[in-house]
Formats: structure tokens, C-alpha cells, sequence
């Protein structure tokens, strides 16, 4: 009920006279009119404040609390979904056997949670005896077939679906050091053909000999891993249907290099060249022909000489300075490899596989070397030509004149009697199974692989 207050005066009451407004008189100085006698007024402190001026009053938003505790269970809700989550439990398989696990446990864990026990294994010496019973690994375990050791145990966690598989501990032995020694790999050519290549790299095999730090003990334990023998096939291409052969060019560039290419472009043909390093640096622009014309190069070696010669630093130099003059003068890089008169050994392989894709001799020469003219050296392919053949020509300032002449005559012959010229690539494309080994645009040695050694034959290693 509102509170009232009653003003009185004790002073006798004087006859009331409004002051008259001077004009000048702003509201702001007014003095505050005086209460009167006997009026009643209202406390501003029941709950009627004074409105100023310009300004609404403050009004109490009444769902606001309603909206804070909703936002607090919000996130109450998420919090406890995040540890739900964090926490919640996976199945895995132990021993063949389903078992619930808390996410990101470790495999300790699952081994202390479940009170697994197991034998121990044993602590040996370097020669098997026993060194100490119990003394070895604890528990074999294995997830998901990948060996697990115990020490770290406790910082594999398990994520959900594993398959583990735990059971005795293993033998351990002792501290010891190891004398390893190095087997090599052999090399054994098989096979023939103009066509030779790695098809299996040599992986060398080890065997080690331990001194024990405890035992003292020193023990043989002979072959720990296997060598695995190099083997080089020798093969000629078999085309899986239709007839091919390549025409393929020794000892060039010459002078006479871009008039056969022009030959070859017009014909609409394809062909191979193996350029002679020392050649490639004279004639570069005769090279860079070639490599423009979309035409396979190889390499010729660095010079017309016999690798079979050669050895060590000396085979390896004429090798790659020749690959480096090719790609130097022709923009292309190669590791097809010619050897001149087309001689390359065993010890040539042994040592210098690593440099190469493939080592292409012939299956069918022209003879054009020696001069015949050019149409004996038509004649002579002819008369031998047979499907998958790779046809000898050479390109040198001797021979070049005879070249130019005989080639277009010689590839309306074959063509005449169905072949389809290509390049060496394009020729082992032919067949399959060839191609599935084999990659002349590439060497593949295999990080662990290592250069073998050539086999003895029985009668020097009698001597």
C-alpha cells in the first residue's frame, strides 16, 4: 500500500503570489517548488524513480536465466560426450577370442586387465646353452602378425579390431657382439639372343660369427641369410602376332645421319640409333636430328673399343661418358647400351650391370660394312629376314653413302613382304611376355641389390 507523508507548516499561512517570469529564466534554474501544507505526496523509494530525460527505463529480460541454463547443460552434454567418446570400449581378438577393451589401451594393459600369465623364456649363450632359466622375454606377442617386443608393450595402444596373439615368452640371447661376413652373389648368363638384361639382381647373403659378453663364448652360427644369385637372360623378341623388325644404326652420327633420317620420316617408319660418344660431341646437330624426329637412341659406347678389353674404372668410364656425350649432344637420355662389335662378357656384366637397362647386339647384319654396294646389302637382309629380327646397319662417313642408297629400297622390301619396321622399344613391345620384364628406358637395380662376382670354372678353381 503506498506510503504517505503529510506535510505541515507551524509558521501562520501568508497570501500566495506567483512570481512573474523575467523571460530570461531558464527551466533549469526554477527553484524547487515547495511542498504545501496538508498535501500528501508519494516516496520516490516505493518504486517510482524519476524518468530522465531521453531515456527508457531498464526492463528485466525474465528468460534470461532460463537461457544460461540451457547453454550450461549444453555444454554438460558435451563435455560428457567427449569422455564418453574418449573412453568408450572396442572389441579386439586375443587368442581367437573376443574381448572388450577401453580405446587407446595398451597391450599391457589388456595383459594386466585379463591377469594373463605365461612361461617365461630362457636367457642363452651364444652357443644355445642355457645362461639363465626364466631370464628371457616375457610374453611372445604379436598384433595383427607384427612381432611385438615387450618393451614397448606399454606404449602400443589398441584402437579397435586387432588381432592378438599372445603366448610363451621367447629365448633371448645373451649381449654379443657380431662378425659379420659378406657373401656374394654369382653371376650366371642364361639363355641367347641378341637381347640381354638383369632379370634377377644379385642380393647378397651373410653369415656371422658371436662372442658372447657374459658367456665369453665365441660361436659360428654360419649362414643367417641367404644370398640370392644374379641372372642375366639372353633372349631374342617373339612377337605374339603379326610381323615386326628393327632397323637399328651403329657408329653414328655422320654426315650423312640426316639424310637417312629424313629417309626413315618419309617412309613413316621407326628405327633406333646407337650413337658413339666421341661422334655425338662432333656431330651434335646431326644428333639433336635424330632425337627431334621422335627416333630411339642408345648408346655405342664412348668409342670403337672392345669393352671385352676392359675393366674396373676403365669398362665403367667408356660406359657412362658415352650415355653422358648422348644426352649431352641429343638432349636425351638413354642407359641402352650397343657395345661396339657387339662383345660384352661376363665380367663385363659383373661389373658394370648397374649402368645399364639392356645390352642389344643383332640378329641379323647387312654386311654393309664391308662395301658390297647397296644392293647386296639388300639382298643379304632379305634373304634372311625373319620376324622379330633386329637388322644391323651402320652409319659412319665410310659406310654412309651405301647406307643412304640401299635404305629406302631395302624398306619397300620388307614392307613388301608384310613386316612392320619399329623401333627396339617397339619391337619388344610385340611380346608380352618380354615386356613384362623388361624396360629399356630404365635401369632397375634394387636398393639391396649388389654387383656379383663371375662364377670360376671348375678348372681354375682346381689350379
Amino acid at each position: 500500500m503506498p506510503n504517505y507523508t503529510t506535510s505541515y507548516s507551524t509558521k501562520p499561512r501568508k497570501p500566495h503570489h506567483r512570481r512573474p517570469a523575467t523571460g530570461d529564466q531558464l527551466p533549469s534554474a526554477r527553484r524547487r517548488a515547495q511542498r504545501r501544507p496538508g498535501a500528501q505526496y508519494l516516496h520516490h523509494s516505493q518504486g517510482f524513480g524519476r524518468r530522465t530525460s531521453g531515456r527508457r527505463p531498464r526492463r528485466r529480460d525474465a528468460r534470461r536465466p532460463y537461457a544460461i541454463i540451457a547453454v550450461a547443460c549444453a555444454a554438460l552434454l558435451f563435455i560428457a560426450s567427449v569422455v564418453w567418446y574418449l573412453n568408450r570400449g572396442v572389441t579386439v581378438s586375443l587368442n581367437g577370442s573376443d574381448v572388450s577393451v577401453r580405446i587407446n589401451s595398451s597391450v599391457q594393459q589388456l595383459i594386466d586387465d585379463n591377469q594373463l600369465s605365461y612361461r617365461t623364456g630362457d636367457l642363452l649363450a651364444v652357443d644355445d646353452t642355457v645362461l639363465e632359466k626364466r631370464g628371457g622375454e616375457r610374453y611372445s606377442v604379436k598384433v595383427d602378425d607384427e612381432q611385438i617386443d615387450n618393451d614397448d608393450l606399454s606404449s602400443t595402444a589398441l584402437a579397435g579390431g586387432e588381432a592378438i596373439e599372445i603366448g610363451n615368452g621367447r629365448d633371448e640371447y645373451e649381449e654379443h657382439e657380431v662378425i659379420a661376413t659378406e657373401i656374394q652373389p654369382a653371376l650366371t648368363v642364361k639363355g641367347t639372343g641378341a637381347i640381354q638384361y638383369v632379370q634377377t639382381w644379385g642380393v647378397p647373403g651373410r653369415s656371422e660369427v658371436w662372442v658372447g659378453s657374459v658367456s665369453g663364448k665365441t660361436a659360428d652360427r654360419g649362414v643367417v641369410q641367404e644370398v640370392q644369385d644374379c641372372v642375366v637372360r639372353a633372349t631374342s623378341v617373339s612377337p605374339d602376332e603379326g610381323s615386326y623388325v628393327a632397323l637399328t644404326f651403329d657408329e653414328g652420327p655422320s654426315s650423312y645421319t640426316e639424310q637417312i633420317v629424313s629417309i626413315l620420316e618419309e617412309k613413316g617408319v621407326g628405327a633406333t640409333f646407337f650413337l658413339q660418344g666421341d661422334r655425338s660431341e662432333e656431330h651434335q646437330a646431326a644428333a639433336r636430328a635424330i632425337a627431334d624426329a621422335g627416333f630411339e637412341l642408345g648408346s655405342n659406347s664412348y668409342s670403337d673399343t672392345d669393352l671385352t678389353a676392359l675393366s674396373g674404372d676403365d669398362l665403367r668410364s667408356q660406359i657412362t661418358r658415352g650415355f653422358d656425350a648422348v644426352k649431352d649432344a641429343s638432349g636425351v637420355e638413354t642407359s641402352l647400351l650397343r657395345a661396339p662389335y657387339g662383345l660384352f662378357s661376363e665380367s663385363s656384366w659383373s661389373e658394370a650391370m648397374d649402368l645399364v637397362s639392356a645390352v642389344v647386339s643383332w640378329n641379323l647384319d647387312s654386311g654393309d660394312y664391308l662395301l658390297p654396294g647397296a644392293g647386296s646389302v639388300v639382298d643379304t637382309v632379305m634373304g634372311s629376314v625373319a620376324n622379330g629380327n633386329i637388322i644391323l646397319l651402320t652409319d659412319n662417313e665410310t659406310t654412309g653413302a651405301q647406307t643412304v642408297e640401299a635404305l629406302p629400297q631395302l624398306i619397300d622390301s620388307l614392307q613388301a613382304q608384310g613386316f612392320t619396321l619399329v623401333s627396339l622399344s617397339d619391337l619388344i613391345a610385340t611380346d608380352s611376355k618380354l615386356a613384362e620384364e623388361l624396360d629399356v628406358s630404365r635401369v632397375s637395380m634394387p636398393d639391396d641389390a649388389a654387383l656379383p662376382q663371375v662364377k670360376k670354372d671348375t678348372a681354375d678353381q682346381d689350379a
